[in-house]
């Protein structure tokens, strides 16, 4: 039997397999930030862990206002967006599946049009990100941000945790704090980034400070069992390198954390949807400080994830665009049916139809997809 369809556990969660469906961003929220009214569909298309996924990482979701850098992505801090989340949740548990929300902040990867009062983005630093945000003009090159106070971090730290109490309100099996790809939290880690001279920056210890109190409070919500966080320590993107210091950074953060007992650490490997090896470091090394579930990320196929696996370099692998085309990526696996193609030009919105490149990928054998029905609404 192949290693990737034994049973695992990561804290309080329960997989079926070691498939997991990585975050993927697609832009399909409706107004207020909620969740699209075809996303219960989505996700419960690959939900079954039988033939989907054994866990579900949402698509990242913020924790507040400021946190939006992408027109049309959804949040987790209104009522609206609790609502909107539930109806996925039990859409996704009526096909017995698991799923954790990804908590996002994107500090200066926005523009100050996305921002409440179109005030600058929040950051370590004010210097603007060499990216771009996806705002009502399109794509456009963000704004200069500001430098967070230090006064303001506490605010900042107690926004994750209502986050993560949003998310379980919402229903979700879990959370993952979002602390990779640029995006805040990774902003503060790196000191390629991070012009604060102490406090919450300067040293590494205070680089780290950040994500520390992050994962304590959102731990402290929803449970140290049912929280995770994404980490991507050797990616060069998009803050032109890693931290000078990532391995022994990256080891401070696990063996501050390990006295929590956290569920897992999902580890991009490398630079995300691309080169796996961009930046020299030692994954092994930095898994053997951590006692929890292991979960890898980047352009594994289904032979790599399987050696993976087998070799105890991870607990589960997250498969991310093959997802978006294979609702049933896990049964192809099994029958080693080939995979179909996603359209790249509707990966994010599809004019005039939202169902287009969302849920209109059909499961094998099947000339149309067979949407499950929606769930009842509850109180939010």
């Amino acid at each position: 039997m192949s290693p990737l369809f034994t049973p695992t556990r990561f804290g309080a969660i329960d997989l079926a397999t070691r498939i997991v469906m990585a975050p993927l961003t697609r832009n399909r929220a409706v107004e207020g930030n909620v969740p699209s009214p075809l996303a219960p569909a989505y996700y419960a298309q690959r939900a079954d862990p039988e033939t989907g996924a054994a866990l579900i990482v949402s698509e990242a979701t913020q924790v507040c206002r400021e946190g939006l850098g992408y027109l049309h992505a959804p949040g987790i801090h209104t009522a609206g967006q609790v609502a909107g989340w539930k109806r996925v949740t039990d859409a996704v548990h009526v096909r017995g599946g698991r799923i954790v929300a990804q908590l996002w902040h994107v500090g200066r990867v926005s523009h100050a049009s996305l921002q409440p009062g179109g005030l600058p983005p929040v950051s370590s630093t004010d210097v603007a990100a060499r990216r771009k945000a996806y705002t009502a003009e399109g794509l456009v090159p963000c704004s200069p941000p500001r430098v967070l106070r230090a006064d303001e971090m506490p605010g900042v730290v107690a926004q994750f945790a209502h986050g993560a109490r949003c998310a379980m309100d919402a229903g979700f099996d879990g959370v993952e704090v979002h602390a990779a790809n640029g995006y805040l939290i990774d902003q503060f880690l790196r000191d390629s980034v991070n012009t604060l001279r102490e406090g919450w920056g300067g040293s590494l210890e205070g680089r780290a400070r950040l994500l520390l109190e992050v994962m304590r409070a959102v731990a402290a919500e929803a449970g140290a069992d049912r929280t995770g966080m994404r980490i991507s320590p050797a990616n060069p993107l998009p803050c032109g390198a890693p931290d000078s210091e990532a391995q022994a950074l990256f080891g401070h953060v696990l063996d501050a954390l390990a006295p929590l007992g956290l569920a897992f650490v999902h580890v991009i490997e490398g630079q995300t949807g691309g080169a796996r090896d961009a930046w020299p470091f030692d994954y092994a090394a930095l898994r053997a400080r951590f006692a929890g579930g292991w979960l890898v990320n980047n352009g594994y196929t289904q032979a790599m994830a399987e050696e993976a696996v087998a070799a105890g370099r991870a607990d589960a692998v997250a498969f991310g665009k093959p997802f978006i085309a294979n609702p049933d990526l896990a049964l192809r696996f099994r029958l080693a049916a080939p995979l179909a193609a996603a359209d790249p030009k509707t990966y994010y919105e599809s004019a005039g139809d939202p169902a287009r490149g969302y849920t209109d990928y059909p499961a094998l054998g099947e000339a149309s997809p067979a949407l499950p029905p929606a769930p009842p609404v509850g109180d939010a």
